[in-house]
């Protein structure tokens, strides 16, 4: 008996292994944090990829629900995520550059079940100097994006589109 179960804990884990690494071959690695949106689209990368850890990193000190596990729990059924843009808006502000990026998001889970989302991300890039390397974070402007209702084109982030307020206390920043 404990044999079929350290073998059945074994097969478990070679199927995990097995899905992550079919992630790994059908999403090509980017990571560009380049702009706002090009760091957003490296986040959604890195969850079609399974790389949950890469993920989370893109997050400054604010992150979407605290504690890793429970991010990377949130994408357990998460066979892909496709993201569409709205307009990004960019302004400089106190030696960042901050972007708001209106983003509706098409997530297909487990079983092929399409679910919506629509949100905007506040991205901040602190301008490089000589002396060192520019820090990019990446933080939700009204809290993890809401669930949709209709098609993808229906969480169409146009609506979202607001400058970001460099001066506000109220935006969540890393």
């Amino acid at each position: 008996m404990r044999i079929r179960c350290t073998a059945l804990i074994a097969l478990a884990a070679l199927a995990a292994q097995g899905i992550e690494a079919r992630a790994q071959e059908e999403f090509p690695y980017v990571d560009d944090r380049s702009d706002g949106a090009a760091l957003v689209r490296s986040l959604y990368n890195a969850i079609n990829r399974k790389e949950y850890a890469r993920a989370y990193g893109y997050f400054g000190a604010s992150k979407p629900v605290g504690e890793f596990k429970a991010f990377a729990d949130g994408y357990a059924k998460t066979v892909s995520v496709e993201a569409k843009f709205g307009k990004v808006l960019t302004e400089g502000a106190a030696g960042s550059i901050y972007s708001a990026v209106p983003v509706a998001i098409k997530s297909i889970e487990e079983g092929g079940k399409a679910r919506f989302f629509s949100g905007c991300y506040v991205t901040r890039i602190i301008n490089p100097s000589p002396a060192g390397a520019a820090l990019h974070a990446l933080s939700d402007r009204d809290g993890p994006a809401r669930r949709s209702r209709g098609p993808h084109r229906e969480g169409d982030p146009r609506h979202l589109q607001r400058p970001p307020d460099a001066s506000s206390n109220s935006r969540k920043s890393a």
